[in-house]
């Protein structure tokens, strides 16, 4: 075959190098813009399995890589005058220029035509080509000329950056933080060979602008970076740090007898300000046949991966690697081309969509980082945020990787929860320590969600609730939610909720409250809410299934608007007048003193889910023209009349949270910066916590679902408002869990789904995990050790199993 690689990239290189060395017969050709052993760029990273896949496909490019590159394990974090370090990482680092060398050099002995200063602005240029691999980048002429074909979606992210270099020599993976008046900067420091490290700066555009390095030269932003940076460029060790951050202007230069590393540039080249803006790439199709050839895009010009998790030349690499395999399996002939290009297309775009979506997290994360956890985490919980910050990082992971720093962790995590730990004991998982709001304490994090059962009778909770609230109890769980429960008749979703409007009610709801704080270490909440527009409505398993109206003996519903919840299906509400606004408010009054007396630890307001409350705080549901309606103060003004009423007859000891939709993913609707204000202005009224749920408010709703998917709702809103938070949604292991408390991103973990198939969820995660700390009841002891020596055979017996060379997950 005849191949053409348009683009002198890793990419384009080690493909070149792979289909020549399997099949000499080869005609391989790299067309690359710059001269010969000519480069730009500094150090770049990848992960040791890349290389062993490196090794398995041709040793000697990965035995001359392995000579020159540098390997180490440490991430170490210089932020507040703390320097913390974090082992187990495992990174390869080596000279961009110098990677490109060894390949083309590589390329060069096996035959490869290396063609350079040679600018290919098609793949039409190759007309005799069998196929043309376009490597030629994030800027890919071939891409952008058959856009229509490969539909790219490229993103500018908001951040600006620049790639140094520096003399000094670090023995870690380091980030830098250092605040100016203007906002923060963090750098992404590591060497890459022995007498050179790249040391990347970034900052928002905001603080770009505010200190005017978009009208600074090259060399104007290299000196400007080397005072903001002067203490970690030190030649001397600097002296101790002070445990506060300064505020005010740029640190000044250093002192006269201490020299500093200077910062060098190899992008003189580029006109204007050397400060970048990463380009996210992701295209929906990745190759196609112009008439005369078959065409792939490659590397950076089909995907990129933020340098946060430095994946880009993992990517690269093993992009060539697949597709020589596919070829390998498939044949080697111009006619097995369509269906190696499937195949590869296929199997590659799954690795690269996890590797992205950590990638954004990672790089998400330090666009926020001076809004939002800089200024609020202390840096034991920053360190640990910063390394969990792809998501793809968990609890356990963190404890494979360095077991000791992670347990001196858990250490500070317990203590500043409150407990005294005696001097060598273990400290518990972050989820197994205590929480407090107010006057109530739970034994951990872990919440029950409130999940609706259907089972009331005339609103009157009955044994079925007593049964499911007070096994979940007896589970380990340190709060247990009562499902949603109405103050009024017409409040209810169907004939079958629960409700709080009368003194029959009131009682049957102390007997589980009762039952539950004799029995169980737990705490117990009631939910209150109004169904409002979703109203009148069928149990899921009746009828036509879940939010579909009754066949008879409806209700009149109320709404903040007009509007349906489904057009032609849900009957059409009426907008409340002010006299209805009193009448449920003085509702949702007398069912809170029924509430604390029937002894509930917790009360929550459900103002989530297009319910009531919700109908009147989403634009989309709120259509309303008097004081009420407009902008989200008027749309927030009901629901908070109604949440201080409550918070004023509910016991000050005891806590009040607020169930949100912090997304309702339709246009036009809720948006996760909007549930930040709703949060401050509850915090305001006097809510302790936000339950942060999302979605239900429409039916035309697109939520991207996935693990954990609603947690950064939590984690904004606890970050930004200074709020505590409950994060809710497919959380399902203890890792989660412990992961999500740890790094700050929520103070509790509502789980739902495994609580129902499994009531004892939290104590069986314990067992699992090896956590021995929790307390049983004592009529369970002998299934507690039962358990738990059953996890710890099937731990051990994992632990002995051969295991094989295993991907370190980006941090």
């Amino acid at each position: 075959m005849k191949i053409v690689c348009i683009g002198g990239g890793p990419a384009g290189l080690y493909a070149a190098l792979l289909m020549k060395k399997l099949r000499p017969e080869h005609d391989v050709t790299v067309v690359e813009r710059n001269k010969p052993y000519d480069t730009f760029g500094w150090g770049v990273v990848f992960s040791d399995a890349t290389l062993a896949n490196m090794r398995e496909w041709d040793a000697e490019t990965a035995a001359d890589i392995e000579r020159a590159f540098n390997h180490w394990d440490d991430i170490e974090l210089e932020f507040r005058g703390r320097r913390i370090r974090s082992g187990g990482h495992g990174f390869v680092g080596i000279g961009r220029k110098k990677l490109l060398n060894l390949l083309q050099a590589r390329c060069e002995a096996l035959g490869v035509r290396l063609v350079f200063e040679s600018e290919a602005e098609s793949d039409a240029d190759f007309p005799e080509a069998d196929l043309v691999i376009a490597s030629d980048g994030v800027n890919s002429k071939v891409r952008r000329r058959h856009a229509e074909v490969f539909k790219p979606d490229i993103v500018t992210r908001p951040n600006r950056f620049i790639w140094l270099g520096t003399t000094k020599l670090y023995d870690a993976f380091n980030f830098s933080f250092v605040r100016t008046e203007h906002g923060w900067f963090q750098a992404h420091v590591y060497q890459f060979d022995e007498k050179t490290t790249t040391f990347i700066v970034e900052t928002t555009e905001t603080t770009w602008l505010a200190h005017g390095l978009d009208k600074l030269d090259s060399d104007a932003s290299v000196a400007f970076c080397e005072r903001l940076f002067a203490d970690h460029l030190r030649i001397e060790a600097p002296r101790p740090a002070s445990p506060s951050v300064p505020q005010g202007d740029l640190p000044g230069p250093a002192e006269p007898e201490l020299r500093s590393h200077k910062l060098m540039t190899n992008a003189r080249h580029l006109r204007g300000s050397a400060w970048l803006a990463f380009q996210h790439v992701a295209c929906e199709h990745w190759s196609f046949f112009n008439g005369r050839s078959h065409v792939v895009l490659m590397g950076d010009a089909v995907h990129t991966a933020h340098f946060a998790i430095g994946s880009g030349t993992k990517l690269a690499i093993e992009d060539a690697i697949e597709l020589a395999r596919q070829f390998e399996r498939f044949g080697h002939a111009p006619e097995r081309i369509p269906q190696v290009l499937a195949e590869y297309e296929a199997l590659r775009r799954v690795d690269v969509l996890r590797l992205q979506n950590a990638a954004w997290n990672a790089m998400e994360w330090f666009e926020v980082v001076g809004a939002r956890y800089a200024e609020t985490l202390p840096p034991e919980q920053f360190m640990y945020s910063m390394l969990t910050r792809s998501q793809r990082i968990s609890h356990e992971n963190l404890r494979l990787r360095d077991a000791a720093w992670l347990e001196g962790f858990e250490r500070w995590f317990a203590e500043r929860a409150g407990l005294e730990l005696p001097a060598g004991s273990k400290p518990p998982p972050p989820m197994f320590t205590p929480f407090t709001l107010r006057g109530t304490r739970l034994a951990n994090r872990v919440v029950v969600s409130p999940m609706a059962q259907y089972r009331a009778q005339d609103g009157v909770a009955g044994d079925y609730h007593l049964a499911h609230l007070g096994a979940r109890a007896m589970g380990g769980a340190g709060l247990v939610f009562a499902e949603m429960t109405c103050p009024s008749p017409d409040a209810r979703i169907t004939p079958s909720c629960p409700g709080l409007w009368n003194d029959a009610q009131r009682d049957a709801w102390k007997r589980i409250v009762d039952f539950v704080h004799a029995n169980s270490d737990a705490r117990i909440a009631l939910q209150l809410g109004h169904a409002g527009p979703k109203g009148s409505t069928n149990e899921p398993w009746n009828g036509r299934g879940a939010d579909q109206p009754l066949a008879e003996a409806n209700w009149p519903l109320l709404a903040a608007s007009a509007l349906p919840y489904q057009s032609g299906v849900t009957a059409v509400p009426r907008a409340m007048d002010r006299a209805d606004m009193d009448r449920v408010r003085d509702d949702f009054v007398a069912a809170t003193r029924r509430a604390a007396e029937a002894g509930f630890d917790w009360l929550e307001l459900h103002c989530a889910h297009g319910y009531l409350l919700s109908s009147f705080i989403s634009p989309l549901t709120n259509r309303r023209a008097d004081e009420y309606g407009g902008s989200l103060a008027n749309r927030l003004r009901w629901p908070l009349e109604v949440f201080a009423a409550m918070r004023a007859a509910w016991p000050r000891q005891r806590p009040m949270s607020v169930r949100i939709s912090a997304h309702d993913w339709v246009e036009g609707g809720i948006t996760p910066a909007d549930a930040v204000e709703i949060a401050r202005a509850f915090k305001a009224a006097g809510c302790d916590l936000i339950d942060c749920s999302s979605g239900q408010v429409s039916p035309l709703q697109k939520p991207v679902y996935g693990r954990m998917y609603q947690t950064p709702f939590a984690d904004r809103i606890r970050n930004e408002a200074g709020i505590a938070t409950m994060a809710v949604g497919a959380i399902s292991e203890a890792d989660h869990v412990n992961s999500i408390v740890a790094a700050g991103r929520a103070d509790l973990c509502a789980v739902a789904r495994p609580h129902l198939a499994n009531p004892a969820w939290t104590l069986t995660e314990a067992a699992r995990i090896g956590w021995t700390g929790i307390a049983w009841p004592k009529p369970y002891a002998s299934g507690k050790a039962q358990m738990e020596t059953l996890f710890a055979r099937e731990k051990a017996a994992r632990a002995a199993a051969p295991a094989g060379p295993a991907e370190r997950e980006p941090v």
